[in-house]
């Protein structure tokens, strides 16, 4: 069967970013692991196998988008990931219009597979199908290719759900799950997923990447 994405490559990224990162005390993008920012590493990792320029979900007033064009939510008041993915498909579908789907990202997952995109497009069936990763047995649905035809479905959602969970919004459509495995190092198995939320989650980052780096 042939692919319904032919070029994983064209399919545009938009980096969330727009949470309060009240966990961390700080804005997590800038948040230094190893010798460089969060934000930074992430895009390094998408960056070896994207096409399109990356963009970022965040405020209009970020102090330092590093060379990315911002992508602020449309809807005011910090409603949660899906604000941003909303605001990652209207800014898509305005700027490339013949594109079917488009990529999101966290800023605060900095081991995730560097082939994430590629393997998510592959999944994908049809112009109205989500894709989402799995490790462990867990959904990790904020990295997603979203289909561009849920525009209207989730911004209706947005303001009419008082959760907002991104769980329960997948359920209203065609969602395939591809599994990705752990990383092994010499501290143990890593969740490629692995997020940083908290200054001791950040300390625990830094442990896994030496742990990488001593495999290189």
């Amino acid at each position: 069967m042939p692919r319904y994405i032919a070029d994983a490559a064209d399919i545009p990224v938009v980096l969330l970013a727009g949470g309060r990162s009240s966990r961390m005390g700080m804005n997590k993008a800038f948040a230094m692991l190893g010798n460089l920012p969060l934000l930074t590493r992430i895009m390094a990792r998408i960056g070896q196998t994207q096409r399109k320029p990356l963009s970022l979900n965040a405020d209009a007033d970020w102090p330092d988008a590093m060379g990315l064009r911002l992508v602020p939510d449309t809807h005011p008041g910090k409603l949660g990931p899906l604000a941003g993915v909303l605001a990652a498909l209207q800014d898509t579908a305005r700027h490339y219009p013949d594109v079917s789907h488009v990529a999101t990202v966290p800023i605060d997952s900095p081991f995730f597979p560097v082939d994430l995109v590629v393997r998510l497009a592959e999944a994908i069936q049809g112009s109205n199908e989500a894709a989402i990763p799995v490790s462990l047995d867990q959904d990790h649905p904020v990295f997603g290719l979203w289909p561009i035809s849920v525009i209207d479905d989730l911004e209706t959602w947005i303001v009419s759900d008082p959760r907002r969970r991104v769980r329960d919004f997948l359920a209203r459509h065609t969602v395939r799950r591809v599994e990705f495995p752990t990383i092994q190092t010499s501290i143990g198995p890593l969740d490629p997923f692995f997020n940083v939320n908290t200054p001791d989650d950040l300390v625990e980052a830094e442990k896994w990447l030496a742990a990488l780096e001593e495999m290189l």
